[in-house]
């Protein structure tokens, strides 16, 4: 496999794990906003909008409402974790933001996007915690333009403090030359 190939086979999982939070967003958003049951909505999700889009045009493929080469996999664990854990994520969000900010009072897709981010954070087996604040600045700045992305970023960042350790730095192996800091030979 050439470098080009695999750096096409990196980029194409990468967008379809940001395919599949931008999904979970949207799912948590219908949730809440419609009459259908959690798995209602999504069973709806697998079944109708994160088919593969053999069409090479993704822009009508969202347009049209689908989610064009989605991770089922993620999207089904966070979208369920998300909804299992939603009152002890809005009990967290509620205790980060200012007490004029109550959670009802948040944009209804804002509050979809922090509940999806917070289900991410509670999955013990999920992927590093700085990727997934990133991953869901960028969806916010996908849907907003003004100091939203800001909050979003230090709301998830004080999420992250409390339901995950700090991501743990490399050990050097014992006995090689990184095991003692530098300059620590004389103390």
């Amino acid at each position: 496999m050439t470098a080009s190939q695999d750096e096409d086979r990196t980029h194409v999982r990468t967008r379809s794990r940001t395919a599949s939070r931008v999904a979970v967003v949207q799912a948590l958003f219908q949730i809440e906003q419609g009459e259908d049951t959690p798995e209602a909505v999504i069973g709806q999700f697998l079944r109708h909008r994160l088919l593969a889009t053999p069409d090479a045009d993704q822009d009508a493929a969202y347009e049209d409402g689908r989610v064009p080469e989605a991770d089922i996999r993620l999207f089904e664990q966070v979208a369920r974790s998300a909804v299992a854990g939603r009152e002890r994520i809005d009990a967290l969000i509620v205790d980060v933001l200012p007490p004029s900010w109550p959670v009802g009072r948040l944009d209804p897709v804002l509050r979809a996007l922090l509940r999806a981010a917070g289900g991410e954070l509670t999955v013990v087996d999920g992927v590093p915690t700085r990727v997934v604040i990133n991953e869901y600045l960028d969806i916010a700045h996908g849907f907003f333009s003004g100091d939203e992305p800001k909050m979003v970023n230090g709301v998830l960042d004080a999420l992250a403090r409390r339901l995950r350790a700090p991501d743990p730095a490399p050990h050097p192996a014992p006995g090689t030359a990184a095991e003692e800091p530098h300059g620590a030979e004389g103390a």
